[in-house]
C-alpha cells in the first residue's frame, strides 16, 4: 500500500507534483525517457488511495495494452480496486458510451462496428452502383478512397480540400468522391453501421448535442487522464474538453517535442493550446531522463532549442557517461554505409549485441544502400516501417525485367511481367510462362505466341523492350533507364492511386544501380538477403540489427543508435516548407536522437545523385548546422585498413584566466547574477538566471545561452 512517504521515495519532485495534484487541469510535459508511464500509474493509485472512487476515473490511451498495463501496475501498488477504473483507447470507450447513450442520437445499441476491410467493401459496392468506374480505369481504388474519407475526418478538413491538396493527381474525380462520401455515410446509417472514425465523431456529437448525457458522463467520470496527448487529433481534443464539463479535473501527459504524426491527423497545437482551453492549468515538466547519458541529452536539448513553439525544458540525467555523440560526413551513400557497417563490426567486437543497435532514417528508401552493404557482410537485420528494396511491388516489377536479362528462364519473373499487361489474366500468364520456360529463346517464343483480344499490344511492348535491351551495351545504368521508360505508363496504370508517392523509389533505384558496372553483381546483391529468409531468421534468432524509420521507432530505445541520411534535402524532407512542416521534421530528429542510451552516431553523405544521374554536393541538415559544435565530435576515417577515430579535439579550457575557486560541487547559492563561470565544453560565460533548486542559465561567450543542472554540469567560478 502506498503512502506519502513511499511516494516521495519512489518519485522525483516533478513526478510527485503531478501525482498528488488531484483537482483541476494539469498538463504534464514529459520529456523523452522521463517516466511518464510511472507517473500515470502512481496517480491512479494515489487517487484511489485518497478516497476517489475507482469508477470515477477514466484513463484514455492509444493502445489497449498500454491501459491494461498501467492499471495492472497501479493495482500492484494498492489493491484490485483498480480493476474498476475505466481504461482503454478513445475508440473502445466511445463504443461503450455510444451503446449506452447512442439512442439519444438515433443509434440502436446493437449497431455494428465495421473494420477497414468492411469499409473498403462498402466503397467498392457504391462505386459500382453509382457507376463511378464505368469507362474510368483510373478512378481511385477502394483503399485510397477510404484513406481519403478517414483523413478528412481525422484532420478535420473538408474532403474536397484534402483531395486538391494531398491527392492533386486525382483532383479530376473530386466531385464524384465527395458524392461517394455522402452515399457512404447514408449507407452506414441505413444499415446500423459505424466505422472507427464514426465512433469518435459520434462520441463528440453525443457530448456536444445532448446536454443531459454530457452532464451524466461528466458526473460519472470526475477524473480524466490522457496519455500521449501530443498525438490527439482535433476530435479527440474536443472530446476531452466536453467530457470534463464543469469539473475540469483533467491530467494530460505528453511531449510537444515528440509530436510527429500529423500525417495521421495528430494536431501539435492540441498540447500547446491546452492551458488556453483549460484556464488555470498547472504545468508540470518532467525533465529527469532515465534512459540516456548526459552528452546525448545535451545534443537533444540543442536540437529542440531552436523550435519556434515549444514548452521549454532541459533534459538531464544521473546516468554516467562522457562519450559525446559523433558526426561523420561521408563522401557519398556508399561511404556512409561502409562507415555504419564498420562501426557495427567494431561494436560487436566490443561485446555490443546486434539487437542492442539500431539504424534510423527519415524515409524507408534511405536505407537501400545500407541494406545491400549489410547483406554483403552477412549482418542480419530487421527492417521496420518501410519496405526492403525487393519487397515493394513496383520495385519487384522493374527487378523482374533486370533478372530476366541475367537469367531468361526465370519463370517467376516472366509470370510477374505478364500480369502487368492490361487484360491478361493469371491463367493466360501461367500458360504463356510454361511455353517460355520450354523454349530455348523465350523472347522469340513470346513474340510468336498468338495474341489475345485486348492484350496483344501489351505483349508487343514487352517483346520490343527485351529486343532493345538485348541489343544494348550491357551497362546497368543505361539498361535501367530503358526499363524505366517502358515501365512508366505501366506503373501509372497499376498504381494510379498513389504512384507519385512511389516514384521516389524508382529514382532511388536509378541512383543505386548507377554505382554498379556489372548487372549480375547488382542482381546478386539484391538477392543476398531475401525477405522470406529474414523472417525465419528473426523468429529463430533475435540477434538482428534493427533498421527503422523514425516514425516506427518512437517509444523504443537501444544502447547504440545511428541516424543516417542527415543531409539537406533529405532531412528535413525536401517537400517540408518553413512553418509547421519544418518544425515537425525538427521534432522527428529529436525523437530519433532520444532513442539512444549510450552511444549516438549521426551521419550524412556529402554527395547525392540526383534524378539527372549527376552527383551533387549537399550540406549537412540545417538542424545539424544549428547545433553547438561542442555537443558532438567529428570523426574521420584513417587510410585504408585503418580504424575510425575521433579527430576533432575536445574544446580547450586552457585559458589562463580560469582559476577554479573550489573543487567540490558548487551549490546554487555559490553563484550570483552576472558572475563569470567556466564549463569544460562551452568555455567561459556569464550567469543570467538562477533556477531553483539546482540549475542556472549561462550565456557562454562562444556558444550562447545554455541551461545547466549543477548535479551534472562541471562549472567553476572564474576570478575577476
Amino acid at each position: 500500500m502506498i503512502n506519502e512517504s513511499s511516494l516521495s521515495r519512489e518519485l522525483n519532485e516533478p513526478q510527485l507534483a503531478a501525482v498528488t495534484t488531484i483537482d483541476g487541469p494539469v498538463l504534464v510535459i514529459a520529456g523523452a525517457g522521463s517516466g511518464k508511464t510511472r507517473t500515470l500509474v502512481y496517480r491512479v493509485a494515489h487517487l484511489i488511495n485518497s478516497g476517489v472512487a475507482p469508477e470515477s476515473i477514466l484513463l484514455l490511451t492509444f493502445t489497449r495494452k498500454a491501459a491494461q498495463e498501467m492499471l495492472w501496475r497501479a493495482g500492484r501498488l494498492i489493491n484490485d480496486s483498480c480493476s474498476r477504473v475505466t481504461g482503454g483507447t478513445f475508440h473502445s470507450v466511445a463504443n461503450m458510451l455510444l451503446r449506452r447513450y447512442g439512442s439519444a442520437l438515433g443509434f440502436a445499441p446493437s449497431f455494428t462496428i465495421i473494420d477497414r476491410a468492411d469499409a473498403e467493401g462498402i466503397v467498392n459496392l457504391l462505386k459500382s452502383s453509382l457507376q463511378l468506374t464505368a469507362n474510368r480505369k483510373q478512378f481511385p481504388s477502394k483503399r485510397v478512397i477510404v484513406n481519403m474519407l478517414s483523413g478528412s475526418v481525422n484532420k478535420a478538413r473538408p474532403l474536397s480540400d484534402l483531395i486538391y491538396e494531398d491527392y492533386a493527381h486525382l483532383s479530376e474525380y473530386a466531385e464524384e468522391i465527395v458524392r461517394l462520401q455522402q452515399h457512404y455515410q447514408s449507407f452506414k446509417v441505413d444499415h446500423g453501421l459505424m466505422d472507427y472514425d464514426d465512433l469518435l465523431v459520434n462520441w463528440r456529437r453525443l457530448l456536444a448535442e445532448v446536454p443531459a448525457v454530457r452532464e451524466e458522463i461528466a458526473e460519472r467520470y470526475r477524473y480524466l487522464m490522457v496519455d500521449e496527448y501530443q498525438d490527439t487529433n482535433p476530435i479527440q481534443a474536443d472530446i476531452v474538453r466536453l467530457a470534463a464539463y464543469r469539473h475540469d479535473n483533467v491530467m494530460v501527459v505528453g511531449d510537444d517535442s515528440q509530436s510527429i504524426y500529423s500525417f495521421r491527423g495528430a494536431d501539435f497545437y492540441n498540447i500547446m493550446r491546452f492551458p488556453e482551453i483549460f484556464p488555470g492549468t498547472r504545468i508540470v515538466k518532467l525533465e529527469q531522463n532515465y534512459r540516456s547519458t548526459q552528452p546525448i541529452l545535451t545534443l537533444t536539448n540543442d536540437i529542440i532549442r531552436n523550435a519556434v513553439e515549444k514548452y521549454t525544458k532541459t533534459l538531464y540525467t544521473r546516468i554516467e557517461g562522457t562519450r559525446r555523440p559523433q558526426l561523420y560526413a561521408a563522401r557519398d551513400e556508399k561511404a556512409e554505409a561502409d562507415f555504419v557497417v564498420g562501426r557495427i563490426n567494431e561494436l560487436r567486437r566490443e561485446g555490443v549485441a546486434l539487437h542492442d543497435m539500431a539504424v534510423l532514417f527519415r524515409s524507408g528508401f534511405h536505407s537501400f544502400k545500407l541494406e545491400l552493404e549489410l547483406g554483403s557482410h552477412g549482418i542480419a537485420f530487421e527492417k521496420r516501417g518501410g519496405l526492403k528494396l525487393t519487397e515493394s511491388a513496383h520495385m519487384k516489377d522493374v527487378l523482374a525485367v533486370l533478372r530476366l536479362l541475367v537469367n531468361p528462364f526465370d519463370t517467376l519473373s516472366w509470370n510477374r511481367l505478364l500480369l502487368t499487361i492490361d487484360k491478361l489474366g493469371p491463367k493466360t500468364a501461367q500458360k504463356i510462362t510454361a511455353i517460355l520456360a520450354a523454349s530455348s529463346e523465350p523472347v522469340a517464343a513470346l513474340a510468336a505466341y498468338p495474341g489475345g483480344k485486348g492484350w496483344q499490344e501489351g505483349v508487343n511492348r514487352l517483346v520490343q523492350l527485351f529486343t532493345r535491351l538485348l541489343e544494348h551495351e550491357p551497362v546497368p545504368a543505361a539498361l535501367c533507364d530503358i526499363v524505366l521508360d517502358w515501365y512508366q505508363p505501366v506503373f501509372e496504370r497499376l498504381y494510379a492511386d498513389d504512384y507519385p508517392k512511389r516514384q521516389k523509389d524508382l529514382e532511388q533505384l536509378r541512383t543505386i544501380i548507377a554505382s554498379y558496372d556489372d548487372l549480375q553483381r547488382f542482381i546478386d546483391d539484391t538477392a543476398l538477403d531475401p525477405p522470406e529468409a529474414d523472417l525465419q531468421a528473426y523468429h529463430e534468432d533475435s540477434e538482428a540489427l534493427v533498421l527503422s524509420t523514425i516514425h516506427s521507432a518512437k517509444g523504443l530505445e537501444w544502447q547504440v543508435v545511428f541516424i543516417i541520411g542527415l543531409a539537406d534535402g533529405r532531412f528535413p524532407h525536401a517537400s517540408a516548407f518553413p512553418g509547421e512542416q519544418w518544425e515537425e521534421e525538427r521534432r522527428l530528429l529529436y525523437v530519433a536522437a532520444t532513442r539512444a542510451r549510450q552511444r549516438l552516431y549521426l551521419s550524412y553523405p556529402r554527395e547525392l545523385m540526383g534524378a539527372d544521374r549527376r552527383f551533387n554536393r549537399v550540406s549537412m541538415s540545417p538542424f545539424l548546422a544549428e547545433l553547438s559544435p561542442a555537443s558532438y565530435e567529428r570523426i574521420e576515417p584513417l587510410p585504408p585498413g585503418g580504424d575510425w577515430l575521433a579527430v576533432r579535439p575536445m574544446p580547450s579550457t586552457a585559458a589562463a584566466a580560469v582559476k577554479p575557486v573550489r573543487k567540490k560541487k558548487l551549490a546554487l547559492e555559490d553563484f550570483s547574477l552576472g558572475c563569470r563561470v567556466n564549463h569544460p565544453f562551452f568555455g567561459t560565460g556569464t550567469v543570467r538566471k538562477l533556477n531553483a533548486p539546482r540549475s542556472l542559465d549561462v550565456a557562454f561567450d562562444r556558444h550562447g545561452l545554455k541551461t545547466l543542472h549543477l548535479d551534472y554540469a562541471t562549472l567553476n567560478l572564474v576570478d575577476g
